[in-house]
């Protein structure tokens, strides 16, 4: 895939280590945060890890969304639908945006074991309704731990890729398969993405609860659901 990729909210954990999983796969990826300075000391610690040769920059949320036409939101729920209205006249028309995030009730303050109900079904829903028109989304990685992204091991998890837009998903699995370890698996349309969020809180209170960092797999279906071509 030769997009640059726009990980907004990567200066966090999870972006963090989305952007060094890709990067490593050679990819190019604009790391973008509310505050550009903290982006671009992002991007310098990817490359000091990876070497000089890797394609990574950082720049403010608009600024990367405007440069790219592959976007990955990786930021807690509380910002996600004031972050999608700046972001919104940057986004160009035909772009992808993969939605991560899960609306945990800690961003109520509530349990990080449960989510939220959100009017629209899923963020990923929401996120639908706030791009413009003419823009695909995906829901994908949620729950991909940030702690393995940010390893080197490969990743024994599953990513679940949701969308209504059949080729979107497509280039998400080849993206999500680039990521040693992890297999992509079709999982329909964008309203399961609400399926993905709530198993992603359950993964969160067993990981607390054995102190683990566990994923999904899924078995018994055939090889081809695993392949992507």
């Amino acid at each position: 895939m030769s997009r640059a990729i726009a990980v907004l909210g990567g200066t966090g954990p999870e972006g963090f280590g989305l952007a060094l999983r890709w990067i490593r796969a050679g990819e190019s990826v604009i790391i973008g945060s509310r505050d550009a300075r903290r982006a671009q000391n992002a991007a310098a610690k990817i490359k000091a890890a990876v070497g000089g040769n890797a394609k990574v920059s950082g720049e403010n949320n608009s600024t990367a969304s405007a440069a790219a036409d592959l976007l990955v939101l990786t930021i807690p729920f509380e910002g996600h639908a004031a972050l999608l209205k700046q972001i919104k006249p940057a986004i160009r028309t035909g772009s992808i945006v993969i939605d991560t995030t899960v609306p945990l009730a800690a961003s109520v303050g509530g349990r990080a074991t449960r989510t939220l109900g959100i009017w629209q079904g899923s963020a990923a829903q929401e996120t639908a309704e706030l791009v413009p028109k003419g823009v695909s989304v995906v829901a994908a990685f949620q729950s991909v731990s940030a702690e393995l992204l940010n390893a080197e091991a490969p990743i024994e998890c599953d990513v679940v890729v949701c969308s209504d837009d059949a080729s979107a998903l497509q280039a998400v699995r080849l993206l999500a398969a680039k990521i040693p370890g992890v297999r992509a698996i079709d999982g329909g349309k964008l309203e399961n993405a609400r399926i993905l969020e709530q198993i992603t809180a359950l993964l969160i209170g067993l990981n607390i609860r054995h102190k683990g960092h566990s994923g999904v797999r899924f078995t018994g279906l055939p090889a081809k659901a695993y392949e992507v071509l």
